[in-house]
């Protein structure tokens, strides 16, 4: 056994995002998706790195090594991450544990649907991809220097940490707030935490450095916790820093920060992606249930069980939800990141005929402008099977008509409906129809 598989074993931790932790108790099983009809392991991956890995194979493209970061640089510019969206961990949390410290933390860089996570004088460059059938699949890079780079899938270690209750029960991602020592490593007998847009800020970015403006809000990053003290983290003591601690060895990454608002969107998308892909594959699941069903019981081929509905209605309805920021923490200060990720994420679109777009930023009360995720613009949701779609869209076009005015949804005033309906109208495939049916 190789010391990077021990490694795995030992700490069963993620090979790729360092995302992160525990529940607020809502509890989902583990599916099955080793076998049909989604045969995790076993089905070609189509995400964008496993195109990447066959171009790279065939000689249709090429990746430059630097001395400096290895492969890192060239692997963002062919997969379209920004080196703005720089985030720094320093928690021992991941598949590389024994390279993380509070000097060297790990650096995660990601777009809608790609992770990448770098360590200094790393072995391997940690690599994942949203693929939009098999949702989270995971990769690395050994980092030498060679003419003919070979991208690895992985073959279930990082499931060990990225299949749970933490992940809605599919392959996913997750970001975790937790109590480090001076070490990095993290105290668990006080706890963990799974973030995402829920999650109140004083919670939050355990183990992370972070770089911004937010005012009299606390969080636990840019901090180093004691089992013996009460509380374990002074959230103010890391709080409104614009710059990296001067501990930390800046000059070996992309940029010295760590931006709040890079934080910000990550935790949201990590468990946004979950939530489709657990809508995926609950409605193969059942559709495959019904199939086997209907032979054994000469139903007619296309018959549908009411079992198979209230499956689909739930999965929807939880997407529905999380997309449309149910539950979303108020911000009680202005934030403001340190880097240009603000601008860049909101220069991506797409923009509807006023020039509005559900990547604007609002954090002021709250994260986006318009509180409908962008990732209903991604290619994991526009693969979703047609009876989930229906079913989460029809259900939108109720509530920002004003048609459900339960407490759910009550946090989207009549304003604020109507110019989420009018941006899906001229952004989302197929929305308009839908409309007028």
């Amino acid at each position: 056994m190789t010391k990077l598989s021990s490694q795995r074993l030992a700490v069963q931790a993620s090979s790729i995002l360092l995302l992160f932790f525990a529940l607020p108790i809502t509890v989902f099983a583990q599916l099955e998706f080793e076998r049909a009809p989604i045969n995790y392991h076993s089905a070609p991956a189509t995400d964008r790195i496993a195109k990447l890995r066959e171009r790279l194979d065939n000689g249709k493209s090429k990746l430059k090594w630097e001395d400096k970061n290895g492969w890192l640089k060239s692997m963002l510019t062919a997969l379209d991450v920004p080196e703005s969206s720089q985030t720094l961990v320093f928690s021992r949390t991941s598949l590389q544990i024994s390279r993380i410290s509070p000097t060297r933390p790990r650096a995660l860089y990601f777009n809608d649907d790609i992770y990448i996570g770098w360590v200094q004088n790393g072995e391997v460059l940690e690599l994942s991809a949203v693929d939009p059938h098999l949702g989270a699949v995971f990769y690395v890079l050994d980092q030498r220097e060679t003419d003919s780079p070979k991208i690895k899938r992985d073959r279930g270690e990082c499931l060990s940490c990225h299949a749970s209750s933490r992940t809605k029960g599919v392959p996913g991602f997750l970001v975790r707030s937790v109590f480090p020592g001076i070490d990095g490593r993290p105290f668990y007998s006080l706890g963990t935490t799974t973030t995402d847009h829920t999650t109140p800020l004083a919670e939050r970015y355990g183990g992370w450095y972070v770089t911004g403006q937010h005012g009299d809000m606390g969080h636990r990053g840019n901090s180093i916790a004691s089992e013996d003290s009460e509380p374990p983290i002074d959230i103010r003591r890391g709080a409104n820093r614009t710059v990296l601690p001067k501990h930390v060895e800046s000059e070996a990454y992309l940029h010295t920060d760590s931006d709040l608002v890079a934080l910000m969107v990550l935790e949201h998308q990590s468990q946004m992606h979950n939530f489709i892909t657990r809508a995926q594959f609950e409605s193969k699941m059942a559709a495959h249930y019904d199939k086997t069903m209907n032979k054994v019981l000469e139903r007619p081929a296309d018959f549908q069980s009411d079992s198979r509905k209230r499956r689909i209605n739930s999965a929807a309805e939880k997407l529905l939800k999380y997309m449309l920021f149910c539950d979303e923490y108020s911000l009680t200060s202005p934030v403001k990141g340190s880097t240009s990720f603000q601008t860049d994420f909101e220069s991506l679109g797409p923009k509807d005929k006023q020039g509005r777009s559900l990547r604007q930023f609002d954090l002021k009360t709250r994260m986006f402008r318009y509180p409908c995720s962008f990732l209903i613009h991604s290619e994991s949701y526009a693969a979703l099977p047609n009876e989930v779609r229906d079913v989460v869209e029809n259900r939108l076009i109720d509530i920002l008509r004003g048609e459900d005015q339960t407490e759910d949804f009550s946090h989207l005033d009549d304003t604020t409906r109507l110019a989420i309906l009018e941006i899906l109208t001229d952004t989302l495939p197929g929305f308009k129809q839908r409309l007028t049916k």
